[in-house]
C-alpha cells in the first residue's frame, strides 16, 4: 500500500471535502452541528492553511490550521498566552478510508508545517469522539485536560485538550473516563 501523501487542498478540492464531510457526520456526529454552509465552514476566517489525503485520486481526508481564536481551550493550557500555537482543526478522514494512515499522515504533516512557520500545534476535541482522542494519544500528544464550554444555550461540551509532542505546556495525565 503506498503511503497518503498530504498536499495543500485546492478550491477544487471543496466539493469532495464537503462529500467526505457529510460521511463523518452521518456516521460518527462530527461536526456535532452540521454548518449552514459546510464549504465555508471548511475555511473560517483565521485559516492558516489547509492540506487533503487522497488515495487513488478521491480526497479521503482533510485537516486545516487555524490562528488561536477566543473560544480554543487548547492554545491558553498549552503556553498561558497563546502566543506560538497554531490550532488544527477540520480534521476527519472519510468512514471509507479508515485505518489506512490518513489521520496520522495529516497531522505529521500539520505538525512539520507549524513547525517550519515557528508554530506549535494544539487542538480540542469532543471527549466523546473516542477514536480521534486514540489517534493523538497513539501519535504522542499530549492531553493538557478537559474543560467544559458552553456552544449554545442549551448546549454544553466536554472538550479534550491536546498539544503535540514537544514544546511547552501544562500536561497532565489522562484521566480515566
Amino acid at each position: 500500500m503506498t503511503a497518503l501523501k498530504p498536499r495543500e487542498r485546492t478550491a477544487a478540492d471543496l466539493p469532495a471535502c464537503v462529500e467526505a464531510l457529510r460521511a463523518v457526520h452521518e456516521r460518527d456526529g462530527y461536526p456535532l452541528n452540521w454548518p449552514t454552509d459546510p464549504a465555508a465552514w471548511l475555511s473560517p476566517p483565521s485559516l492558516v492553511g489547509a492540506w487533503v489525503a487522497e488515495r487513488d485520486g478521491l480526497v479521503v481526508g482533510h485537516a486545516a490550521l487555524s490562528r488561536p481564536a477566543e473560544d480554543d481551550l487548547s492554545p491558553g493550557l498549552w503556553g498561558g498566552d497563546r502566543s506560538g500555537a497554531v490550532v488544527v482543526n477540520r480534521l476527519f478522514v472519510s468512514p471509507a478510508a479508515r485505518g489506512l494512515g490518513a489521520g496520522a499522515a495529516l497531522l505529521e504533516h500539520l505538525t512539520a508545517e507549524a513547525a517550519a512557520a515557528g508554530r506549535h500545534p494544539v487542538l480540542d476535541v469532543l471527549s466523546t469522539d473516542t477514536a480521534a482522542v486514540s489517534l493523538y494519544r497513539r501519535l504522542g500528544w499530549r492531553h493538557l485536560g478537559d474543560r467544559e464550554q458552553r456552544w449554545g444555550p442549551q448546549q454544553t461540551v466536554t472538550l479534550r485538550c491536546f498539544a503535540a509532542p514537544g514544546g511547552r505546556g501544562t500536561a497532565t495525565r489522562p484521566q480515566a473516563r
